[in-house]
């Protein structure tokens, strides 16, 4: 089991940046894959980006160019950079655990209980 902290949200004005981190506890944090999911007002909670156990990364398309995930294993901590910020990319951003690759919410086991970002105009 892991558990999952994220932290370094807040507000930024648009086109700012801010880096959000995800700092798992428990065992066994490189064999997890790793994704960052963010959950508007109202709206569903969406992929952002993952990175694998061997190193890939993937992203939504609204977030290409823009946002870069990493990992250090050795700090148990995931990592989000996210530049030229919009409006639209206000939310809650959650960092989850999970055994495969995937873009969807059901293949992750375990979630952080999310921090908040708030890009304004």
């Amino acid at each position: 089991q892991v558990q999952l902290v994220e932290s370094g949200g807040g507000l930024v004005q648009a086109g700012g940046s801010l880096r959000v981190s995800c700092v798992a506890s428990g065992r066994d944090f490189r064999r997890y894959v790793m994704g960052w999911f963010r959950q508007a007002p109202g709206k569903e909670r969406e992929f952002v980006s993952a990175f694998s156990i061997f190193g890939t990364t993937t992203y939504a398309d609204f977030v290409k160019g823009r946002f870069t995930v990493s990992r250090d294993n050795a700090k148990n901590t995931l990592y989000l950079q996210m530049n030229s910020l919009k409006p639209e990319d206000t939310g809650v951003y959650y960092c989850a655990a999970g055994q495969r690759l995937s873009d969807l919410v059901r293949s992750y086991d375990y979630w952080g209980q999310g921090t908040q970002v708030t890009v304004s105009s």
